[in-house]
């Protein structure tokens, strides 16, 4: 095993299965063809035309649009189409910097192929010349990944709170990180995928922090997330991530990140460009 297999686990896409979800012409997401068949049960609201789903175009405004798509989602939620339903609405749009065209519940995004957006927190500590990193086992009741290795903290990015207010919330809820410790979290990046999972087609954009953290602190979950938090030597770190599917699929790819920029994998290592390149291979 490789580093490069944990690239791979997160590249697994075939386009032809897909058609693009268009809004007011702009594509916004990407559809497998037999939801997409699905769909065709409501074309009041979403409408198959020339090889595309395209929201009805009399849905005019973020409001309409998003109610309509709401009251579909529910129905389909109801017929099971969607584990884990949180109530969390996610922005729908052509990127992240441009204002939602819509929302919509966040167990839906991988099923509409919508582009979702996270934030990862590397917490780690200077012990002379080693260093090491927190690592937080994900909770046996998680819906998505139980039990898998996963950052310090880490969330998904909803709609209505910035990236930096996100990070603080989830710290605190996931660490009991308190937000004068938070403030001096570094934001150095970003990685990106487009891979198919069980739960749908999965476009994410991880954006990356790191914060170097007093020897003293030690994490404390609060919102029962979080099964056990660990202090290890980056050298298990990279062994772990290398060598095993432990870590959770995408947070295996912000551990190599943190490798490579920290040092730990250095650019005549074999795999180099290819990872340099497969951690912003998303779509």
């Amino acid at each position: 095993m490789s580093f490069s297999d944990r690239i791979a686990a997160c590249s697994v896409f075939d386009a032809a299965r897909y058609l693009p979800l268009r809004v007011d012409g702009a594509e916004m997401g990407l559809i497998e063809q037999g939801f997409a068949e699905t769909l065709r049960r409501f074309p009041q609201v979403f409408q198959l035309v020339g090889g595309a789903v395209r929201l009805n175009p009399s849905l005019a405004g973020f409001d309409a649009r998003t109610a309509a798509v709401d009251g579909v989602l529910r129905e389909l939620n109801r017929e099971g189409c969607f584990p884990a339903w949180r109530e969390e609405p996610y922005p729908v749009g052509t990127g992240f910097a441009q204002p939602a065209a819509f929302t919509m519940e966040r167990a839906a995004t991988p099923r509409f192929g919508v582009r979702g957006y996270g934030v990862h927190l590397n917490g780690y500590v200077r012990q002379g010349k080693d260093l090491l990193m927190w690592v937080a086992r994900r909770s046996l009741d998680k819906a998505m990944a139980p039990g898998k290795l996963d950052q310090i903290v880490a969330g998904g990015q909803p709609f209505g709170l910035s990236l930096r207010d996100n990070l603080v919330k989830e710290c605190g809820e996931e660490a009991a990180m308190p937000p004068q410790l938070v403030a001096h979290a570094v934001g150095v990046g970003a990685v990106s995928y487009c891979t198919e999972r069980a739960e749908g087609l999965r476009r994410d954009v991880e954006f990356i922090y790191d914060l170097e953290l007093p020897a003293d602190f030690t994490p404390v979950n609060t919102d029962g997330e979080v099964a056990a938090f660990e202090l290890w030597p980056i050298e298990r770190v990279a062994a772990t991530v290398r060598d095993t599917d432990d870590f959770k699929f995408n947070c295996s790819l912000v551990a190599i990140d943190f490798l490579i920029r920290h040092g730990f994998v250095e650019p005549d290592h074999p795999e180099y460009q290819d990872l340099v390149h497969g951690l912003r291979s998303g779509r």
